[in-house]
């Protein structure tokens, strides 16, 4: 049995595997430890001598998936390494990474996710303190103390680097530290606790963080999941954080009674009482301008982040309502808020949404001049472990969130819309309406000067044969270019 002692990096580790597999050496034959680990067996020995001459070839993505596993603080790590590289190498499971139902290969796909979502933890709650200024180069020098799960400081190093280019900054967590002085980015050891002078900048967090906080839209358990309570006493504003979440249900049924009120006490909201009046089920909407009384668009997203017309608001993080110019010539409209959709609080960023944003591209269309929204503006899913799959809206959620996707339609007035999918053709030109059987220019209807049906980009991506793929995707193509 050989016990080897691994320095905590990549490098280290990749030298004494590829000594072993030169040797032929199985993975049950090799404990891996790390510096100070004191186990049962003696550390050290020489390597045993080669017995290849070359070393097997390994892919480009093992190697990477395994940099980014050593910096995980799991003990296992290098023997989970080994093992697969053994595999995948002398044991001929060429395909091995495919495999995602291996025990190996799923306990590394997990170790990867635990780090990336440590490096998204680290750059969304580090909070640097000013602790001086440089008379000479008359920079301003910070400090900060975070402590991750994992060893990430080297991951995460040129990521602060980037954003905080102009200023003198260190970070220090107990598994490493890094600072920047303008020129020079350089990586140090950790250390054991580094106490951050309290300043000015914590009030101006706390500020922002209350200006930002949206009774409306919290959900406790998913602001927990993405900011753990590990995380707060490191963070300014979190002793806001108790007295706005007390606060909040008091603060939405304040504006429920508030809308309520200018209901049904003569009107005083027309545009409440417009909106009721739009839950009808005409088969046809008529956009009179001299019809109705507007609301700008602010006012409308206000409203909609109260609505609890159905009971899709009770299990979404917050209503999704469009984005774009308000006096957009094109609006496109897709179904509902997917996964990613719903935690950013922004209609097509998944997914779909970079699909579609390719197509725009060479259609020539730029997303950005063009108003994008969803008929249905909360999440419908259904939990599946670690995931939520997503679920088509019904008749019945598509006609209670219609009034919000008109007031969009009444405010922006856009020339040309583009209907993606079933759920918004069904929306605004009928209940009846095929995708299949209808797509393309839709006469008959007074939406906008021109209205054009097309399949959803969401679609595009679940076909598995790759012809009919090619081919719906052509076909998207010509109905996006309708548009110009």
């Amino acid at each position: 049995m050989l016990t080897l002692a691994v320095e905590n990096h990549f490098e280290d580790w990749r030298a004494k595997a590829r000594a072993l597999l030169l040797a032929c050496v199985s993975p049950d034959e090799v404990i891996w430890e790390e510096p100070g680990q004191c186990g049962l067996f003696p550390t050290g020995g020489s390597l045993p001598p080669p017995s290849k001459t070359q070393t097997p070839r390994v892919t480009r993505e093992f190697l990477s998936l395994a940099e980014t596993i050593s910096y995980h603080n799991s003990h296992q790590k290098w023997a989970l390494l080994y093992r697969t590289l053994w595999r995948l190498t002398l044991g001929g499971e060429t395909h091995l990474l495919k495999i995602t139902t291996d025990p190996d290969i799923l306990n590394l796909l997990r170790m990867r996710k635990e780090i990336s979502r440590d490096i998204h933890k680290m750059h969304a709650f580090v909070r640097f303190k000013k602790t001086g200024e440089d008379m000479k180069s008359e920079r301003e020098q910070f400090m900060a103390w975070f402590e991750p799960d994992h060893r990430i400081m080297p991951l995460t190093a040129q990521f602060f680097q980037k954003r905080f280019t102009g200023m003198d900054w260190s970070i220090f967590t107990p598994t490493g530290s890094a600072s920047w002085d303008g020129k020079i980015l350089r990586l140090g050891p950790g250390v054991d606790k580094v106490e951050v002078p309290k300043e000015e900048l914590d009030e101006l967090w706390r500020g922002y963080y209350k200006s930002i906080f949206n009774p409306a839209r919290l959900k406790v358990k998913a602001m927990q999941a993405e900011m753990p309570k590990k995380y707060w006493h490191n963070l300014p504003e979190t002793n806001l954080i108790e007295s706005l979440i007390s606060e909040s249900r008091h603060r939405v049924q304040e504006m429920h009674k508030k809308n309520l009120r200018s209901t049904t006490s003569g009107g005083k909201n027309p545009y409440l009482k417009h909106l009721r009046n739009l839950t009808s089920h005409d088969e046809h909407i008529v956009l009179n301008p001299d019809q109705h009384i507007h609301q700008p668009l602010s006012r409308i997203r206000e409203l909609a982040n109260c609505c609890q017309a159905c009971p899709l608001h009770q299990n979404a993080t917050g209503t999704v309502l469009g984005e774009g110019p308000a006096d957009a010539k094109i609006m496109i409209v897709g179904e509902q808020p997917g996964d990613q959709e719903d935690l950013l609080g922004r209609p097509f960023v998944g997914p779909a949404g970079k699909l579609l944003d390719h197509f725009l591209t060479k259609t020539g269309i730029d997303r950005k001049e063009c108003y994008v929204t969803n008929a249905v503006k909360h999440f419908k899913f259904i939990p599946r472990r670690n995931q939520r799959l997503h679920q088509s809206p019904n008749l019945d959620e598509i006609s209670r969130c219609k009034p919000w996707l008109v007031g969009e339609l009444r405010e922006v007035k856009p020339r040309i819309i583009i209907l993606l999918g079933s759920t918004a053709a069904r929306s605004l030109i009928g209940t009846h309406f095929k995708i299949t059987q209808q797509r393309g220019i839709i006469t008959g209807t007074d939406l906008a000067a021109k209205v054009i049906a097309t399949v959803h980009p969401s679609y595009l991506l679940r076909i598995k044969d790759s012809q009919q793929r090619q081919h719906e995707k052509s076909l998207f193509l010509k109905d996006l270019q309708l548009a110009r």
